[in-house]
């Protein structure tokens, strides 16, 4: 299992993540100006995508008589462009967006993995609480400026950081050697050690204890350490063992070998260095062209046999790593290497081509088991909903002059016309068959922004959540009171009927996902707090889908069916389906969440 240490610098300017061969990859953080710059950069390029989105449909609809329809899609096209434009770049496009492209900025994973789409997805998701006040973002920046890591809300969720990403296309060149001039000090021939004090180690005990070794044992040892260390042997020398003599012998040379103080000392090190660059440059840059390939597509596009090629290319390079910054080579060349490994280090120990799942099987499987593992938060979402929307109605019924302190003046208006809405046969929000389709898409947008709301305001310890049920449950009840004041509740309830059971759930399902971010923050358990989030984080994203899926659904119904002239009849029969929908998913959960995809 890979062991993951993440330290920072006492002014977080920098973090250091360690791979399984020990090998540090130091990123550099983000700050909050950099950060913004990318942010504008962003909205501009947002803003012309809508200029030109809005000509595209006056362009080629303009003409044609479809303008509820395209006006539909207009709605849909620019909801769904201002909630995926940064989650789908980051998540495609390796963590960047144009913005930070142009500024040079990534989003990884705490681990120095790869941005994965459901940490996009969460961490964007939560910019409807980082982007408050309004869309001012203050509550983000500050977060940014205070987090030992520049992390904002929907970073801590996600378990991601910001970093830069310097452009590093350019091929290495070797650095010009310094020679010492006369009489500055003699000139030797040390050079920095060719292994690392950890191989010097291996090879020395190995040799020191070969004798005390079996013959079968003795020899497998010592074409392990071969093998390793095979770029490194010197030539001439015969045998396993006698090789391994010979660059241990070698190697004790460079390192016990006298070398020169001042100038002179610092021209061996920079000729040392300049050999040391020279003989493996061409190797880098062939390493470092392979592993940023993979980065992007996966180990998957690698075929079979040259895997295990890849993975000792991949320890080579952070060896030199490790190397390099042991003996101070020049810090661009190190900067390279980190890039370099980092690539290496995602295509082997990433989420890139690796276990990715289907559409099928996230609709089918991930989100039912979600569903189903998350049943209890539900639960308590539909008790924060439904007893307020008791209190509510009752409110209503008992003091039917408390409904103008609680509901707009437009729904008490639609509840006074209502009775001549009936006798002319007119049903409740009922337009004509031309806007539903614009009715429809409205519908869809503000309630799947509702539900992203209730995922994200769980950051406030679930307050945030918790309010958004209560009022919701209240303003429901209260209409079906104000409602049944005029006698109307039946007329309301026909309309509801098709849409209202699916639209319900879905709100329970985004509350249930503000609820498990607030108790992981509240109420993390054994694991760390920071930990706990991302944890839930995972969880409730899936949640978050689950609902704009429900959302997305019920959002058709309400606005093709729920307002237009259908018979009640259909109404209360697509209703009854959509119990039945809702029954099948919690069984196809149950079966998801035990382990046992249904049949």
């Amino acid at each position: 299992m890979e062991r993951v240490r993440v330290a920072a610098t006492s002014l977080g300017r920098r973090i250091a993540i360690e791979t399984p061969e020990n090998v540090l990859l130091e990123f550099e953080l983000a700050g909050v100006g950099s950060r913004f710059a990318a942010a504008f950069a962003d909205i501009v390029i947002l803003g012309i995508l809508y200029l030109a989105i809005f000509a595209a449909f006056a362009l080629l609809l303009g003409g044609i008589r479809l303008e509820t329809w395209s006006a539909a899609v207009m709605v849909l096209v620019a909801f769904v462009l201002f909630w995926g434009y940064f989650a789908l770049f980051e998540a495609l496009w390796q963590g960047q967006t144009p913005g930070k492209h142009s500024v040079g900025l990534r989003v990884v994973m705490d681990t120095g993995h790869p941005l994965t789409f459901g940490a996009a997805l969460a961490r964007n998701l939560l910019r409807a609480v980082d982007s408050q006040p309004g869309l001012l973002y203050f509550v983000g920046a500050l977060f940014v400026f205070l987090h030992p890591h520049h992390k904002r809300l929907g970073d801590i969720v996600a378990g991601t950081i910001v970093v830069r990403d310097r452009p590093t296309e350019q091929r290495l060149s070797v650095p010009v050697i310094a020679v010492p001039e006369a009489g500055e000090g003699p000139i030797v021939t040390a050079e920095v050690p060719e292994l690392t004090d950890e191989e010097f180690r291996l090879v020395e005990q190995f040799l020191a204890r070969r004798e005390q070794f079996e013959a079968a044992a003795r020899q497998r040892v010592a074409y392990a350490l071969l093998q390793r260390l095979a770029d490194r042997l010197p030539a001439g020398a015969r045998g396993v063992e006698g090789r391994l003599e010979a660059l241990y012998a070698v190697e004790r040379r460079r390192r016990g070998g006298a070398v020169s103080t001042g100038r002179a000392a610092r021209g061996i090190a920079a000729t040392a260095t300049a050999r040391f660059i020279a003989r493996k440059q061409q190797s880098w840059e062939a390493f470092r062209a392979d592993a940023m390939g993979l980065e992007r597509r996966g180990l998957k596009t690698l075929p079979g046999d040259q895997l295990t090629t890849f993975a000792a290319r991949y320890r080579e390079a952070a060896a030199d790593l490790a190397r390099a910054r042991t003996y101070g080579v020049d810090a661009r060349v190190v900067a390279y290497l980190e890039r370099a490994v980092s690539a290496g280090h995602n295509a082997l120990y990433g989420l890139r081509g690796v276990g990715r799942v289907g559409l099928g099987r996230l609709l089918a499987h991930d989100l039912t088991a979600a569903l189903w593992r998350s049943r209890g938060y539900i639960a308590v979402a539909f008790l924060l909903t439904a007893a307020p929307a008791v209190a509510g109605y009752q409110l209503l019924r008992s003091a039917p002059s408390r409904a103008a302190e609680l509901l707009p003046d437009e729904m008490i208006a639609r509840a006074e016309g209502g009775r001549e809405a009936v006798l002319a046969g007119v049903g409740y929000a009922q337009a004509p068959s031309l806007y539903l389709p614009l009715m429809a898409s409205n519908i869809i947008a503000n309630n799947v922004q509702v539900a992203i709301g209730a995922f994200a305001f769980g950051i406030t310890a679930g307050i945030g959540t918790v309010w958004l049920l209560f009022f919701n449950g209240l303003f429901l009840g209260a209409v079906v009171g104000l409602f049944r004041n005029y006698g109307l509740a039946g007329w309301l309830l026909t309309f509801i009927a098709g849409h209202g059971i699916l639209e319900l759930t879905a709100i329970f399902v985004a509350g249930a996902a503000g609820l498990r971010i607030g108790r992981a923050l509240v109420a993390p358990g054994d694991a760390p707090r920071r930990d706990a989030l991302v944890v839930a984080g995972r969880e409730s994203v899936l949640l978050v889908i689950a609902a704009a899926c429900l959302l997305l659904l019920a959002g058709t119904i309400e606005g093709l069916l729920s307002a237009s002239d259908a018979p009640v009849p259909v109404k209360l029969g697509v209703s009854a389906t959509t119990v039945v929908l809702l029954v099948l998913l919690g069984i196809s959960g149950r079966a998801a969440a035990r382990g046992t995809a249904p049949q």
